[in-house]
């Protein structure tokens, strides 16, 4: 589709030279009406403004004009206001299966680092507890968008923050204390606002086994707080291996204080008056780069606010010579990053490369009963609990399923059912059914042959599960320009339907037509071989039995 695409593109360019047309801005479309062709494209309206006539009249000299062929175009139509509408001819579908079949498990994908060094940051969750739910669906989409850059032609750096540093770490580790201490018999309140998994006390109880009572009097608390992250955060990395998720570089925010980087920061700032102190605090001037009011970042404490370690840790992204950098946050950021951005801005820092992702919410159901759940109290389904209840694979495709910008209801129940009902296991028979119709060749003497004549494919069915297929490189590159996972697993069920209606109308293994059998068994191995490489940039497993 890409390449028909960029010839109808030459060849209507040049079309608007010839007529003495301005170029002016449009695009290509699928109709929803097969009726309606293949490809459309809106030109003619977009010229009816400037050339001032009606758009059926400027597309009708438009069609006239185009000298296609048709070896790749078999009909242009005209349609409603003055669509556009081109029919693709059937030696370019035929031609598209041979491509697949040559391309393989590289079909759709883009030049590798052709674009330039990507880096996406997601997850980055405190190491204060077990990933949540809602942890599950950022770390998700951070993998399968990157591997999404990756087809795409970007070289992909996948990194975890690793919020190893204030208020929130000296809980963590106080939590664990006052636990190791009633362990060891103390009559000690613990407090209401500490964290109050069974995970604390179960580090409480490793310590107690490993020091006894030593710890009892010690005035440092380094101790608990360090065991605490090292236990938590060797959690954390086994649930996110269970989910085949695995980053490349993991950035610790304790470094940006034991670097300079913090201080590098606030010097820039007062370098360029665009810090100020009041009320004992270090203020950053914000309303002049478009925030409603000026901002903390260093409280009257001496602490910094969140916002001065993200901007130091985001310089340090920009050093690193990324081309494109890729934050996803959860909906809780939405008010915050924009403070991030705007220190970036005054200090001179380039954002355009900085693509901010904010994703919704989950909400976790068993059929229609919502599942409660309060992260505070412990009381919550955790990702590992997650995906070992429903499944790996039912939990990625979950995840990617819908907008990152829309709320997810997460049907525990659903993700659970053998059958049509689950898309992933929908799309995932597609491939298992060809599997056994090879086997079912195989066991008939009429085994894929590698070879085959695939202008014997001239069903309706043949020819709309091949006009899918051409769509898979247009959908990687849309879905790496979107970076919106749910373009692709949409369109994996619209490739997969096609083949189940294909399978349903043409006999595929039939001895009496063994030129049409081996056609038919190539246009099941590229159909076999896209849902493949779709399966692998979702980190989806493809099943050859089901």
């Amino acid at each position: 589709m890409l390449n028909l695409e960029a010839y109808l593109k030459q060849q209507i360019e040049a079309t608007l030279q010839e007529l003495d047309y301005p170029y002016i801005d449009y695009q290509f479309d699928r109709p929803k009406l097969d009726a309606h062709g293949d490809i459309s494209v809106n030109l003619a309206m977009m010229l009816a403004r400037p050339l001032k006539q009606n758009p059926r009249q400027i597309a009708t000299q438009i069609t006239e004009s185009l000298n296609l062929g048709n070896e790749q175009i078999s009909k242009i139509d005209i349609a409603g206001p003055g669509f556009i509408n081109f029919f693709i001819a059937p030696s370019a579908l035929h031609k598209t299966v041979e491509t697949v079949l040559d391309q393989k498990d590289q079909y759709g994908r883009v030049e590798a680092n052709s674009k330039g060094k990507a880096q996406v940051e997601f997850v980055s969750a405190n190491p204060t507890g077990p990933l949540t739910v809602g942890h599950g669906r950022q770390a998700v989409l951070g993998d399968t968008i990157s591997n999404i850059l990756s087809w795409a032609g970007y070289d992909v750096s996948r990194e975890y923050y690793f919020n190893n540093a204030g208020r929130q770490m000296r809980v963590l580790g106080n939590s664990v204390r006052v636990r190791y201490l009633q362990l060891l018999g103390d009559e000690i309140e613990f407090p209401e606002d500490h964290y109050q998994g069974e995970y604390i006390r179960d580090i409480a109880a490793k310590l107690k086994d490993e020091h006894g009572g030593s710890l009892r009097d010690r005035e440092d608390h380094t101790i608990f707080k360090d065991a605490a992250e090292t236990e938590i955060f060797k959690d954390i990395k086994h649930t996110l291996a269970e989910l085949g998720i695995v980053f490349d570089t993991f950035y610790n925010e304790s470094d940006l204080y034991q670097n300079g980087k913090i201080d590098a920061v606030i010097g820039l700032f007062k370098e360029k008056d665009l810090a100020y102190e009041k009320d004992g605090a270090l203020w950053f001037r914000s309303t002049q780069f478009g925030l409603d009011q000026d901002r903390v970042i260093v409280k009257s404490t001496g602490e910094p606010t969140y916002r001065l370690p993200d901007i130091a840790y985001h310089r340090t992204k920009i050093e690193r010579g990324f081309d494109l950098i890729v934050d996803i946050f959860g909906a809780d950021h939405i008010a915050t990053y924009p403070d991030v951005m705007a220190g970036l801005k005054a200090l001179g820092d380039d954002t355009d490369k900085i693509r901010v992702l904010i994703h919704q919410f989950v909400t976790l159901f068993e059929g229609n009963e919502k599942v409660k759940m309060s992260t505070r109290k412990a009381n919550f389904e955790t990702l590992e609990d997650l995906a070992r209840d429903v499944g790996r694979d039912a939990t990625r495709w979950f995840f990617s399923m819908r907008s990152i910008q829309s709320h997810l209801n997460f049907d525990m129940k659903l993700a659970r059912t053998k059958s049509n009902e689950n898309p992933v296991y929908y799309n995932q028979y597609a491939h298992a059914r060809i599997c056994q119709i090879f086997r079912k060749a195989e066991s008939s003497d009429m085994a894929w042959s590698g070879k085959a004549d695939f202008g014997l494919l001239n069903h309706d069915s043949e020819f709309q599960l091949i006009k899918n297929l051409m769509r898979f490189p247009k959908v990687i590159l849309t879905s790496a320009r979107e970076m919106e996972t749910h373009l692709l697993t949409q369109y994996m069920s619209d490739l997969s339907t096609a083949f189940h209606k294909f399978y349903t109308d043409c006999i595929v293994v039939d001895s009496e037509n063994p030129g049409l059998t081996q056609a038919r068994l190539g246009l099941c191995e590229a159909t076999r071989l896209v849902l493949a490489n779709g399966f692998d940039v979702l980190n989806v497993t493809a099943p050859e039995t089901m």
